[in-house]
């Protein structure tokens, strides 16, 4: 490890418990800072209302605006977190004049055009056993610390009863590849994490990919952007979630490899020829008992920083 990594991991990593929630609350009063909580989602029905009930309980206070952003579901996704009350807005409404790809980065882009806090908090809706400081803690730096521009949080992942058996792609590919590519990421517990809070003014600058990357690339385009001082991470426990069989992790473990080649130097010519639409090619066994191949498609768009869209305006208008 980089000797800057490890003064950074000393300065810049925290718990959840080191900023109680009075402290954020004067933190807020005093900087007139908003906060918009995002929570993409996509047949979540059994977990949603639960993370909004906890939002609007527990930091009600410290929350501006929580926002469910449905790309598309097929249950009561929608109807259960507007019951527990969210402002639910579906992918399509917001920039009709652009059709939306397919992907969670997607989402994750249009919530700036649908939000209008000053930090943007993102937390995945599939989360199980939620605790209010998966916002709080990782917002609390935003309010305390002006240096302070991109929070992720870091947690176990439990599987099959090993505390860290989750996180098998961060695992197996966006670590190995930050550690040889970009160094001064090596102290990012949870690069791939799907609870993470940033600045706007930040967040706007970005590119998003529209689909798995979007964890990696927001991380990288941060640091080149604002530099390592500016990002931090603070520890909110454990995070129970869904997990997904080992084709559905090759998908995004290759989405991921796209990603991070684009912003490779010797990897951008090899990066815009991919075309927006990729198969992947997996296997499976047929009824007949015979290896099959299936393509499947890699999205490997990426939407402009928001900024340059001409509809944006900061501090979020909705359109």
């Amino acid at each position: 490890m980089l000797d800057e990594v490890g003064h950074w991991l000393r300065r810049r990593s925290w718990r959840a418990a080191d900023r109680p929630l009075d402290q954020l609350l004067a933190a807020k009063r005093r900087t007139g800072t908003t906060v918009s909580v995002v929570l993409p989602a996509l047949d979540e029905e059994e977990t949603v209302g639960r993370i909004v009930s906890v939002i609007r309980r527990d930091l009600s206070a410290l929350v501006d605006e929580l926002v469910v952003m449905d790309s598309g579901s097929t249950d009561r996704t929608a109807e259960v977190a507007a019951a527990a009350g969210a402002k639910v807005i579906h992918r399509d409404e917001v920039l009709p004049r652009l059709a939306p790809s397919p992907g969670k980065g997607e989402v994750l882009w249009r919530s700036l055009l649908a939000t209008h806090g000053d930090v943007v908090c993102f937390v995945d809706a599939d989360l199980r056993e939620f605790s209010a400081s998966f916002v709080s803690g990782i917002v609390g730096p935003l309010l305390t610390d002006p240096d302070v521009a991109f929070v992720k949080a870091m947690y176990d992942r439990p599987l099959d009863g090993v505390p860290a058996g989750g996180g098998r792609v961060t695992e197996l590919v966006a670590r190995p590849l930050l550690n040889l590519h970009w160094p001064r990421l090596a102290g990012i517990v949870q690069p791939l994490g799907g609870e993470y809070a940033a600045r706007r003014s930040l967040l706007e600058r970005l590119p998003f990919p529209v689909g798995y990357g979007v964890e990696l690339a927001l991380l990288i385009d941060a640091l080149e952007t604002a530099g390592l001082d500016a990002l931090a991470q603070v520890d909110v426990g454990v995070r129970h979630h869904r997990h997904q069989d080992g084709q559905a992790l090759g998908r995004m473990a290759a989405a991921i490899y796209a990603t991070a080649e684009r912003r490779l130097p010797q990897g951008s010519a090899r990066a815009r020829s991919l075309t927006p639409l990729t198969p992947l090619t997996q296997f499976e066994r047929d009824a007949s008992g015979a290896f099959v191949p299936r393509d499947h498609v890699l999205v490997t768009e990426e939407r402009p920083p928001m900024r340059t869209v001409p509809e944006y305006a900061p501090r979020g208008t909705y359109v």
